[in-house]
């Protein structure tokens, strides 16, 4: 760990933020000495983000902790072409009006971890860089910003190497996004005086382009800051789960699985993520990672609750503990749990239940999990594939069931 001037820095340091900066000691220097302006940029590519986004959505939050200001981008303008970074594919192409639907959906999401309009000095700022991109009349753009870009120098970006070193299609429209992004910097350099921009390292080029724009047309002085890739203990990126993307929304992802998707963190993975995704002191971090054998569930517990308070709201973790606590530990079946309605008079074949309340994502994976004993009604296991449904198995109003120990969802009568 560097032992750097400024607080901001030192945090990101010691918590495992940083991958790459651009001239970091001329970075930490200015941030020592006054309060700056900062950015992350999001794609509105879904009606929610994920928890791939947190990292940069905690640094967002310590940079302001910190006594800065943090600039959230939201990319109503480059979701139009979509981000080629990391990706072996074209993006979906997304209507005008999806793409407001989605900033809409998604502007709640940055007021749980950032604070905005309170009369602050570094209240944060949100802006939308289609209020500025849409207006450019191509052939303008052209001569004014892709002069300052040259082929040879693009192809040298992971982003665009890569893709055609795997032989995937880059279109022409793609290629332009880094340009559309290295605007974004300059031009809010330009109206708040923006001195920085954080992302993900595979953003590294494209943070790179803006720099050098905004030295080249406005002789301004900007850094880049990114972040390593988040993997979790089994190398899978993080975010992703046997169900899919844990989403940060209410509406797209219980808080119930949001807590339980902190609380199934791999042993190797809880120093880790305490860093990156609480904002507990470092004491207490060191002394819930030091926890061995059984107690190191103790740490997994205050992690999804200080990691679900941050983006769901203390009720929301508190709720989601006590479920837990009953489901687990009484036997029971807590009130948040994931739950949809159905029509038990008539009956229903187990496999279909089991793929409709999402414990299962086929009938084949239903019966598979049935035959392993992993599937159980009520907290009995499952007798066989042809098992159905019906009224008589309501408990309390309601049919519990599991698929392992860890996943459950309830059906009510409709």
């Amino acid at each position: 760990m560097t032992n750097f001037r400024s607080e901001f820095m030192n945090i990101m340091s010691e918590r495992g933020f940083i991958h790459q900066a651009t001239d970091a000691d001329a970075l930490d220097n200015l941030l020592a000495k006054k309060s700056i302006k900062a950015y992350v940029g999001y794609d509105m590519t879904a009606s929610s983000l994920h928890v791939g986004n947190l990292v940069s959505i905690m640094m967002l939050h310590w940079l302001q902790k910190c006594g800065h200001t943090p600039i959230t981008l939201l990319g109503g303008a480059t979701t139009r072409i979509g981000d080629p970074s990391g990706r072996d594919e074209t993006r979906q192409m997304l209507s005008d009006e999806k793409i407001a639907e989605h900033v809409t959906s998604i502007r709640g999401t940055f007021e749980k971890f950032l604070s905005f309009g309170n009369g602050h000095t570094n209240d944060g700022i949100l802006v939308n860089n289609d209020d500025w991109l849409s207006g450019f009349k191509y052939i303008d753009f052209l001569r004014e910003i892709g002069t300052h870009f040259t082929i040879n120098r693009m192809l040298t970006f992971d982003s665009v190497k890569l893709r055609l070193e795997r032989e995937q299609p880059l279109t022409f429209l793609e290629f332009n996004y880094m340009i559309m992004q290295a605007y974004d910097f300059m031009e809010l350099a330009r109206r708040h005086d923006c001195m920085l921009q954080m992302g993900g390292s595979d953003q590294w080029g494209n943070i790179v382009n803006g720099i050098e724009l905004a030295r080249r047309v406005d002789g301004k002085q900007v850094y880049g800051l990114t972040t390593p890739l988040i993997t979790t203990a089994d190398g899978k990126k993080m975010g992703k789960s046997v169900s899919g993307a844990i989403w940060l929304n209410e509406d797209m992802l219980s808080s119930y699985d949001y807590w339980q998707f902190w609380r199934n963190t791999h042993d190797a993975d809880v120093g880790k993520f305490l860093r990156l995704y609480t904002t507990l002191p470092m004491d207490e971090i060191h002394r819930l990672e030091a926890l061995e054998g059984s107690e190191i569930n103790t740490a997994k517990t205050i992690l999804a609750n200080e990691a679900t308070k941050l983006c769901r709201g203390e009720d929301a973790a508190i709720a989601a503990a006590t479920t837990a606590e009953k489901t687990f530990k009484e036997g029971g079946a807590g009130d948040d749990l994931p739950a949809i309605e159905m029509d038990l008079s008539s009956s229903i074949v187990v496999t279909d239940a089991f793929v409709a309340t999402g414990l299962a994502k086929s009938k084949g994976e239903a019966r598979r999990l049935i035959k392993q004993g992993g599937a159980k009604i009520n907290d009995e296991k499952v007798a066989g594939e042809d098992v159905t449904l019906s009224e008589d198995d309501l408990s309390e109003g309601r049919i519990k069931l599991s698929a392992g120990k860890k996943r459950h969802a309830l059906i009510i009568q409709s």
